[in-house]
C-alpha cells in the first residue's frame, strides 16, 4: 500500500472503540487516554481503516508527543512520517516553541529530536517533570525572539490605551470647559432677567380698579 493512501485527521467518538483496543494491546492507561481523547491524531486508509494514532499533550508553548500505538508494527515505519507531519502542523497552529517525547524509536532521533539537555530540561513544563526519565525534545522556535516580540506587543499594547486614555481625559476636560461656560452663560442670563423683572414688576402688574 503506498504512502498516498494514508490520511491523518484528528480522533473522533467514532474512533474510540478502536483506539481503546490499540492501547490495550500496547499495555498503555486505556481509562485515561480515553478522557484525552481530543489529543490524538490518527492515521488511516482512505476507505477509513484506522491503523496508528499518537497523542500530543500542550502546556503553555510546549507539546508533548504521547501513546503511539500501531494495529500492525510492520507498518509503523511508513505511518510515523504521516503522523509526525501532522503534529508539526499542530504545533505550528498552537504557536509551540518545542516538542518533547519519551517514544524511544530512531525515527524520532532521525526526525529531528534529540536527548534533552540540562540546560533543556530546565525548560520542560512542570507538568510533565514527575516521574523522572530520559526526553528527546527539538525547539521549534525561538522562545526568546518569541517573548521578546510579545513584550514589544505588550508596550505598544500599553502606550496605544495610555495615548487612547490621554485623548479620553482632553476630551473629558474639553467638555468639561464647554459645559461649565455654558452654566455660566445660563447663570448671568438668568440673572439679568431676574434684575430685569425686578426693575420693571411694577409695570408688568396690572393696575388695580
Amino acid at each position: 500500500m503506498s504512502q498516498a493512501e494514508y490520511r491523518v485527521r484528528r480522533a473522533t467518538l467514532d474512533d474510540l472503540e478502536v483506539l481503546v483496543g490499540l492501547w490495550e494491546a500496547m499495555h498503555l492507561p486505556a481509562m485515561e487516554l480515553e478522557r484525552r481523547l481530543t489529543e490524538f491524531q490518527v492515521v488511516e486508509t482512505l476507505d477509513g481503516q484506522l491503523f496508528g494514532a499518537l497523542g500530543m499533550e500542550i502546556s503553555g508553548r510546549h507539546g508533548r508527543l504521547h501513546s503511539e500505538a500501531f494495529s500492525d508494527f510492520a507498518l509503523a515505519d511508513v505511518l510515523r512520517p504521516h503522523l509526525w507531519e501532522r503534529m508539526q502542523s499542530v504545533a505550528t497552529n498552537h504557536g509551540l516553541v518545542r516538542v518533547w517525547t519519551r517514544e524511544k524509536t530512531p525515527f524520532w532521533c532521525h526526525s529531528g529530536l534529540h536527548p534533552a539537555t540540562d540546560a533543556e530540561l530546565k525548560k520542560l513544563p512542570e507538568a510533565w517533570s514527575t516521574p523522572p526519565g530520559d526526553w528527546l525534545t527539538m525547539q521549534l522556535r525561538d522562545e526568546e525572539a518569541i517573548q521578546a516580540s510579545l513584550d514589544q506587543e505588550f508596550t505598544r499594547f500599553k502606550e496605544a490605551t495610555r495615548e487612547q486614555t490621554e485623548q479620553a481625559l482632553r476630551r473629558a476636560r474639553v467638555l468639561k470647559y464647554v459645559a461649565t461656560f455654558i452654566a455660566i452663560i445660563l447663570a448671568a442670563f438668568v440673572v439679568v432677567v431676574s434684575l430685569y423683572l425686578l426693575k420693571n414688576r411694577g409695570l408688568l402688574v396690572p393696575p388695580q380698579p
